[in-house]
């Protein structure tokens, strides 16, 4: 099938790309001229395990183009995906400018023959109908779009993890397509058809995705409260791990002995140092904002949003309990991406904790796998990144496990021991190995643990 992407952030490009591995034909649309460039060139301008060689793969294959001209990708497509960005705003709600300006720009260049849009952009509930005035709107706008032309606008929320995104789209949990448009889900469900049955994947034995099709507001809905109950599940884990530091339990065997139960799960149940990103945050606080737009209060979503906002601010605790005074120490964070395998730093708890720090009087390093300090030149000008973990440790009075990379549990220790002035740990992840730490001359602070 012929597919536009419009937008190639995160969810564009590797929606983009994952469709042309499986044999699509996508035309990838970003008004960053030097952006499609890089892409065109075989270079992905995020980092996304996997995603550079999915993205070559199509490129060799001829089934993905880039290109600045939207008039262009909108000719070619009869499946059309709307992904841009959608970033908060102060108030909690969704900015929907760059939406807006995709979907009316849709409209003004709008050819023959039937087409279906697609919002994959995290919108508010109800923008499947906003989007399709707006086209609407660009259509009676333009002077050459043709004016005979047939749409429908169809809900196809995303669920990607960074760092497990190429898997995610390749073996979703499930497929949702809000609309009631038979002809439209049926084009959907056509093109989802080699992912449905696995067709990307090394196992085919295994079962065909769910595909859920539902109304508009309610797959709308379906992202914003996925994301608000794993945000939820988090910050009730977090609380569980304070209420355990007081009184003696460890919460890594509570988490296990609750997530045994098959109405819980063992996911999300991981206690630390609280969500971040560019999902968890936004979401939230656009659901929270939604229902009191329609005059309700989500008290729980409120309470899990302080939740988290305390457990950012629950390692400088713990500093000042095994440090004491601050103001004058050198702390290095292990860590500053929001999560491993990804270089996205939006919302990191990182951030929270290296602003309470630098504000006490303390002195921050970190090291981190993918960030710089070129980097982070412009988001943290008050901290050092240093190039390998022994500059990091050198010096520290504390060293605090802020992103859980794997290959921090196989650092030497022993070494980084020896180079610092304290050598304290505190596992904001509960990630490490405890009783090594210790042999290795640590104190070890874990969260609950």
């Amino acid at each position: 099938m012929k597919v536009c992407v419009i937008g190639t952030g995160y969810v564009g490009l590797v929606t983009g790309a994952c469709l042309a591995h499986v044999g699509h034909h996508v035309i990838c649309v970003d008004n960053n001229a030097e952006k499609v460039k890089l892409m065109q060139s075989g270079q992905s301008p995020i980092y996304e395990p996997g995603l550079s060689e999915v993205l070559q793969s199509a490129i060799a294959a001829g089934t993905i183009e880039f290109t600045t001209d939207l008039a262009a990708g909108v000719h070619h497509g009869e499946v059309l995906f709307i992904a841009v960005g959608t970033p908060p705003l102060p108030s909690g709600e969704s900015d929907t400018q760059y939406v807006e300006a995709v979907a009316r720009g849709i409209g003004q260049n709008l050819n023959g023959g039937y087409k279906v849009i697609v919002n994959k952009s995290t919108v508010p509930i109800g923008s499947g109908d906003w989007v399709r005035m707006v086209i609407v709107d660009g259509l009676t706008e333009s002077q050459t779009a043709a004016k005979d032309a047939k749409f429908d606008v169809v809900s196809n929320p995303e669920f990607l993890r960074e760092g497990s995104a190429i898997y995610d789209t390749f073996n979703p949990d499930r497929i949702v397509l809000g609309s009631n448009v038979p002809e439209a889900i049926a084009i959907m469900k056509e093109l989802y058809a080699p992912i449905v049955n696995h067709e990307a994947s090394e196992d085919k034995t295994l079962p065909p995705v769910p595909v859920l099709v539902t109304e508009l507001n309610s797959a709308e809905m379906v992202k914003y409260a996925a994301n608000a109950f794993l945000a939820t599940k988090i910050s009730f884990i977090n609380e569980v791990a304070n209420i355990c530091d007081r009184v003696g339990a460890d919460v890594l065997q509570v988490a296990q002995g609750i997530g045994l139960d098959s109405r819980i799960g063992n996911k999300f149940l991981q206690a630390g140092l609280g969500w971040g990103g560019s999902c968890f945050p936004k979401d939230v606080a656009a659901l929270v904002h939604t229902a009191d737009d329609y005059g309700y209060e989500a008290v729980l979503l409120k309470a899990t949003v302080q939740t988290n906002q305390h457990q950012r601010l629950l390692v400088v605790e713990k500093l000042q309990q095994t440090l004491k005074i601050l103001k004058g120490k050198t702390i290095g964070l292990l860590g500053l991406t929001f999560k491993p395998d990804t270089d996205d730093m939006r919302d990191a708890p990182a951030l929270t904790l290296t602003e309470a720090l630098t504000r006490l009087g303390a002195k921050v390093k970190a090291y981190d796998p993918l960030i710089s300090q070129s980097e982070i030149r412009h988001t943290l000008s008050n901290i050092t990144v240093e190039a390998d973990i022994e500059k990091l440790a050198a010096g520290c009075d504390a060293l605090v496990l802020v992103t859980d990379w794997q290959q921090f549990q196989s650092l030497d220790y022993n070494r980084l021991a020896s180079l610092m002035n304290n050598p304290i740990l505190i596992d904001g992840r509960n990630f490490l190995n405890k009783a090594a730490l210790k042999k290795a001359g640590f104190s070890y602070v874990g969260i609950g643990h």
